[in-house]
């Protein structure tokens, strides 16, 4: 038996979703989050691939924080037979009782809904990656922790460090065996609404740093500058008369936006506008952060949740009658748009010229969010082409991640490294700009951008060195994918065809296409006959 310590990157790398860092010392296995993926369909269907580990071999978990890229695979983890811990803040075992039940119900219901589709008639039938029931199970194996404190695990000693990102999230760090190792999580921007900036100490062998916004500066606004930002944007779509489709995150992001509107209603700066928060799990986790609202900045009242403007909207029928209404503020999940409420709603309003939908979060590439942001004229939205009329909108000063400048100074605040200094959660871009600009600072003598599948190893103060490369199929599955190309395809085919006056030509346009598809097809066939 040795005593080498490996990491070995199963998401998150060259990519922001699917967070999951195992860490492997004389046969003890403990993973740094298990998120699910989230953006385009074949990302996705990794969350359905078997785990590169025997689940029931992994001895602990220690989850930064509660959002489902970094926490959505637990339940999977616990059904397929991890019996372990999860050690976490106080605030995260709270909203993660709430944050897995509704995805484990998302499972289940878009197993269902997929199912019933006409298109899908002749397909086999989704079976829900995990249930509620899954998902209950993993919450049970929760372990809070105080932030500060040295904990003893199979192998591992470890503490947790304010990250500053959102309530209860929190950085890892490891003492193995001489080596000290410091795991970022997802770190906060300077003056973040409701946390303190992040903490931590300095001197490491190893360190892992998410890097979302590495190629972004944003302007540092203080919270009286955001909402006259937001101010603006709540007027303009007013004004034109039609809602305010806003997609956000259940965590945190929600319940900024609500104190910030409150603030305004409050103070006349707008009109006293319903605002609706359509979305279960967002109304879940404005209860808990009601508990802990006497350790939040910001907070400007003990009841601001419960303004007279607000309306939270848990039926689904209640739900559909929203699309009576016009001249709303509408705010749904998820925030990237790639399930839940939001997309009943941006169907309903992204073809009205008068409807406005505000982004105000990080948008995945392969995303619907991002799609829509990045100016597309029809998407496809359950299986229905939509054509884009209403104004499209973007801030991003209610961003939870560090931007390029807080990335920087958050790592030089970690030195010395006498090791690596590992480059992850991040679009390929934003790594390769945060990089050069480390390279150049000397943040570390080696510094590392993993891809899934890789494991290194980590000695004692000197640079990690890579024991198994990444699978090339992972790495296709980052970024936009075939069937995000399709959609934009398809949702314009028919008015192009339309456009064709020759009844004949336009025949021969489909003629034509459905010939080079066969011509694959033939291909294919011709290939499968050869190996058999």
């Amino acid at each position: 038996m040795t005593d080498d310590l490996t990491l070995a990157f199963h998401g998150a790398a060259r990519t922001v979703t699917g967070s999951c860092m195992e860490f492997c010392r004389d046969g003890k296995r403990l993973l740094v989050d298990c998120g699910l993926f989230q953006g385009s369909r074949t990302l996705e269907a990794l969350n359905r691939s078997a785990f590169p580990f025997d689940a029931e071999e992994v001895d602990a978990v220690i989850l930064t924080h509660a959002h489902i890229d970094h926490s959505g695979l637990l339940p999977r983890l616990v059904a397929e037979g991890f019996t372990g811990e999860i050690w976490c803040t106080a605030p995260t075992a709270d909203l993660l009782e709430f944050m897995l039940a509704d995805a484990g119900r998302i499972q289940e219901s878009d197993a269902t809904r997929r199912n019933r589709r006409k298109d899908r008639a002749d397909q086999p039938k989704i079976i829900p990656i995990y249930t509620e029931q899954d998902a209950m199970a993993a919450w049970r194996q929760t372990r809070p922790v105080e932030l500060e404190t040295w904990f003893e695990i199979p192998g591992f000693r470890a503490r947790l460090w304010n990250a500053g990102h959102i309530l209860g999230s929190a950085s890892v760090e490891l003492d193995v065996g001489g080596r000290h190792v410091l795991c970022s999580g997802d770190l906060g921007p300077e003056h973040k609404a409701f946390q303190r900036d992040p903490e931590g100490p300095s001197g490491f062998d190893h360190v892992i740093c998410e890097s979302t916004y590495g190629d972004r500066k944003r302007d540092h606004l203080t919270i009286g500058e955001r909402r006259t930002l937001l101010e603006a944007e709540i007027k303009g779509a007013l004004a034109r008369g039609g809602n305010l489709i806003i997609p956000v995150f259940a965590l945190e992001r929600t319940q900024e936006l609500l104190v910030d509107i409150a603030a305004l209603i409050d103070a006349n700066r707008i009109p006293s506008t319903p605002v609706f928060v359509d979305s279960p799990l967002a109304n879940r986790a404005t209860s808990v952060f009601a508990k802990y609202a006497g350790s939040l900045e910001d907070m400007e009242g003990e009841n601001v949740f419960g303004h007279p403007a607000f309306h939270f909207v848990d039926d689904v029928a209640e739900s559909i009658r929203l699309n009576s209404l016009s001249g709303a503020i509408i705010m749904a999940a998820s925030g990237m748009c790639e399930g839940g409420r939001i997309r009943h709603h941006l169907k309903h309003n992204l073809f009205r010229r008068e409807s406005t939908v505000l982004f105000v979060g990080f948008q995945a590439e392969g995303s619907l969010g991002r799609i829509i942001l990045d100016g597309a004229e029809r998407v496809r939205i359950s299986g229905e082409d939509v054509v884009v009329r209403a104004q499209i909108r973007h801030i991003d000063t209610y961003s939870a991640h560090a931007d390029q400048d807080d990335l920087l100074a958050w790592m030089e605040a970690r030195r010395p490294v006498g090791g690596s200094l590992f480059l992850s959660h991040g679009e390929a871009t934003a790594i390769g700009t945060l990089r050069r600009i480390a390279q150049a600072r000397e943040l570390s003598a080696s510094i590392i951008v993993p891809e899934i599948g890789e494991v290194f190893r980590l000695p004692v103060g000197t640079p990690a060195a890579r024991i198994k490369t990444g699978d090339p199929e992972l790495r296709q599955a980052v970024g936009r994918d075939w069937q995000n190309s399709y959609a934009d395809f398809a949702a314009g085919l028919k008015r192009e065809l339309a456009e064709i006056q020759d009844a004949k030509i336009r025949q021969q346009a489909l003629d034509d296409m459905r010939a080079v598809l066969e011509s694959y097809k033939k291909v294919r066939d011709k290939r499968a006959a050869r190996r058999h």
